[in-house]
């Protein structure tokens, strides 16, 4: 996109998680793509006169198309360049298309962005960065990771891996982390990361990247991850399965220590 002149933003289906503007077609009609960036989970189309913040929802797709190609169910949205498609898939409707105009202010303040976590592999999220948003907190140290709060990007299968990595117990409170364990988390949860990008990621049955290829062989080589009752990689102890916050976590409970 970047470079290309938007000729129409197509709104097929504007009941996403949040309404698209009703506006937003007018206000980027013409208008040339700056960049695109990412904070978080969220896609950033820059416009000189403002940003579109995307997001994919659970099991959405931004994909780029060929110029005939027929309309799918469940395609909301369609960027129409002079010579290139694209359009936003979304099945469970979830996802979002929103619009910061320049005069809001900074994007980063916008109140999706406001309240992220450092960018895991920005230098600056450090073992201190880490130990210092768990510090006070009460709450079990896999659901602030989930938060995104203190760090983005390690979702509920990263965080259950890295908390095995690490030989954290995901119900310890995130006060009880020693500098010392945080070191170790922190290490974990950019090897995971980096494993997952490497392999092709891991998310729901249905999702397929740019090229259309599902993102599921990271949870192939996943040491905990729904394998509740099998052996555990390293002391063979049985999987267990609790749920966090109505989320499900996999961890082995003689490996991983309050």
């Amino acid at each position: 996109m970047p470079g290309r002149v938007l000729r129409r933003l197509i709104v097929h289906e504007s009941r996403l998680r949040w309404p698209v503007p009703d506006a937003l077609p007018g206000q980027v009609r013409d208008a040339e793509v700056l960049a695109c960036e990412r904070r978080g989970k969220y896609l950033l189309i820059r416009f000189p006169q403002g940003t579109q913040i995307v997001h994919l929802g659970m099991s959405g797709s931004l994909r780029r198309v060929p110029m005939d190609e027929p309309l799918r169910k469940h395609d909301h949205v369609e960027w129409l360049f002079d010579d290139a498609r694209f359009l936003l898939h979304d099945p469970r409707r979830f996802g979002a298309v929103l619009w910061h105009p320049v005069q809001a202010g900074p994007l980063e303040a916008h109140p999706l962005l406001a309240g992220l976590g450092v960018e895991p592999f920005d230098p600056a999220f450090t073992p201190d960065v880490l130990h210092a948003g768990l510090r006070g907190r009460r709450q079990s140290v896999k659901q602030l990771l989930l938060s995104g709060k203190i760090v983005v990007g390690v979702g509920n299968i990263y965080a259950s891996e890295s908390l095995f990595l690490a030989g954290v117990d995901p119900r310890l409170p995130g006060d009880r982390l020693s500098r010392p364990r945080c070191a170790r988390l922190h290490a974990a949860i950019l090897t995971t990361l980096g494993q997952a990008l490497e392999s092709g990621g891991s998310t729901l049955r249905d999702y397929v990247n740019a090229q259309g290829a599902p993102g599921a062989y990271f949870t192939l080589h996943a040491a905990v991850y729904e394998r509740d009752g099998q052996p555990c990689p390293r002391c063979a102890a049985p999987i267990r399965r609790i749920v966090q916050g109505q989320r499900a976590t996999y961890f082995c409970p003689g490996c991983q220590k309050r």
